[in-house]
């Protein structure tokens, strides 16, 4: 079983200003990984302490084994997604976010300015996606085929090759 949570970072979408497309194309997507359960799910405005705050809860008391989070990875002023997670992550997985740059690169240039990382906080592997639905697809379709292998190392620890 993979735990999942959705945590969808816009100020417009908690204030009931604009729907939550992209938290809704996260939770397609991920049903498509073996045994997946989504267990939590949020959105919050673009507030650093809010979002490092459920990161936090998310993997150490739901005990999540993979968060993805969408929004606020841009250069914005309010954009603080990044920061919130490298306030809680216990190490990077800068593999991840490089793919995700790379293969949205395919697709825009404009890819270049995510600052998404990806990381480590315990037992759950938190990820930063970009706010547009459209990017979440691109971006979560290229790293899903891993997922389950990154979670099963976190979870297992290494086997022998």
């Amino acid at each position: 079983m993979i735990t999942i949570g959705v945590l969808t970072i816009s100020d417009g979408a908690s204030h009931g200003q604009r729907e939550d497309l992209s938290g809704a194309r996260i939770r397609s997507l991920v049903t498509q990984l073996p045994e997946a359960l989504i267990q939590a799910g949020a959105i919050v405005p673009d507030e650093r302490d809010q979002i490092s705050a459920l990161l936090r809860e998310w993997s150490d008391e739901k005990r999540l084994n993979l968060i993805l989070t969408t929004g606020g990875t841009g250069l914005a002023p309010r954009d603080v997604t990044p920061e919130a997670t490298l306030d809680v992550i216990e190490r990077e997985a800068p593999g991840i976010a490089e793919a995700m740059r790379f293969n949205s690169l395919q697709y825009t240039p404009m890819a270049m300015l995510s600052r998404g990382v990806a990381g480590v906080r315990g037992n759950s592997l938190i990820i930063n996606l970009p706010g547009s639905p459209k990017a979440v697809k691109e971006c979560l379709e290229y790293i899903l085929p891993v997922l389950p292998h990154a979670i099963n190392l976190l979870i297992e620890g290494p086997k022998e090759h």
